[in-house]
């Protein structure tokens, strides 16, 4: 009678085995969906969006050009952008990593690789405000390189390396005028002739100092090359001002399509023949095209904004091999020479799919 009591009273043994089980079952959904929703330490990267370069932005020209006799420009020189969430920029949660993780051309990665792990939000969107100020003059530089139009630039040294060949002997401040008695026409010029000095010593003309000095250039193993252990802050003085009216975006890679943009306004003919193009790369004064982070993504970005030619570094190759939208043909360029000439030719009518291609 007691037991009998006792199962009319409580809960019999298979409903309570029962409880423990629907009470853990729930517990465990409970995590899984709290999992979710924490903040994970990766960085997701997908397609952003494009900006035609000869276009409008906000109603407003993209690059505007003063000083100078400007032509009629059309189609598209699309510069392309990533889209990045995670790291220093933002909160990401784990859902979000799965399901842009399942989508097609983003990548999701440690958040370390992309970020040093002390930086803060503010210092990533410093730098990419100064990389993208430092690619409009040095793209502006460049196409005058490309059109043959005269400018300036002046080095001046923002700082030497700790332990380095020339600490003690350059000061912050010094404008490097000359090397060896031969004058100095652009970074690099300055770069290339300290590396052909192979390790001998050289001697530096500094603007505003009576004295030269002479500094023994050391080899960098990471870059292979002679270096002088400083820090050169580059600046112009062009014959035309250039306004960018974007503000939005950041980093230096836009700087191969913002020359393009710049040549097209400043010579006479529509470069494009209406056909929209897109494409990526750094640029230096001298012309030479540099890779980029996000290719995959800046491809089908250009894709889905219906450009039908993209520009690629030729030091990306390996990257496009393999993932290029349908419809899209990519031609790699390695200097601004090619992607000028691979731009007019297919807008006079040439087929793209004659031009190099990465393969």
């Amino acid at each position: 009678m007691v037991f009998s009591k006792r199962d009319n009273a409580g809960t019999r043994p298979h409903e309570r085995r029962a409880d423990v089980r629907t009470v853990s079952a729930v517990g465990a959904l409970g995590l899984s969906v709290l999992s979710l929703v924490i903040p994970v330490d990766f960085v997701t990267e997908s397609p952003g969006p494009t900006f035609n370069t000869i276009g409008e932005f906000n109603s407003k020209p993209l690059l505007e050009i003063e000083g100078a006799q400007t032509y009629p420009v059309s189609g598209n020189l699309d510069m392309t952008t990533v889209s990045v969430a995670g790291g220093p920029n933002s909160s990401l949660f784990a859902v979000e990593a799965l399901a842009t993780w399942l989508e097609d051309s983003t990548a999701v990665l440690p958040s370390d690789l992309i970020y040093d792990p002390s930086v803060t939000s503010d210092q990533v969107n410093a730098q990419n405000s100064a990389d993208m100020t430092n690619s409009q003059e040095v793209a502006q530089a460049a196409a005058l390189t490309q059109l043959g139009i005269d400018y300036t630039e002046m080095l001046t040294v923002s700082g030497a390396v700790e332990g380095g060949p020339s600490q003690g002997l350059i000061q912050e401040g010094d404008v490097i005028t000359a090397l060896n008695g031969q004058a100095l026409t652009s970074y690099t010029d300055l770069t290339g002739r300290v590396n052909a000095s192979a390790g001998q010593p050289v001697t530096l003309t500094r603007d505003g100092n009576e004295q030269d000095v002479s500094v023994t250039p050391s080899y960098n193993e990471q870059g292979q090359r002679y270096v002088l252990g400083l820090y050169i802050a580059r600046s112009f003085e062009f014959p035309m001002t250039v306004n960018y009216g974007l503000e939005e975006v950041g980093g230096p890679s836009a700087g191969m399509m913002f020359a393009l943009g710049i040549i097209d306004e400043l010579t006479e003919g529509e470069m494009t023949g209406g056909i929209h193009f897109a494409g990526t790369g750094t640029i230096d004064a001298d012309g030479t095209v540099g890779s980029i982070g996000g290719i995959e993504q800046k491809m089908q970005g250009a894709a889905d904004a219906g450009a039908t030619v993209f520009l690629a570094p030729a030091d990306n190759c390996g990257e496009v091999v393999g993932n290029v939208p349908r419809r899209l043909n990519v031609i790699k360029v390695a200097t601004l020479d090619e992607a000028v000439d691979a731009v007019t030719r297919i807008g006079q009518g040439e087929d793209p799919a004659t031009f190099p291609t990465c393969s």
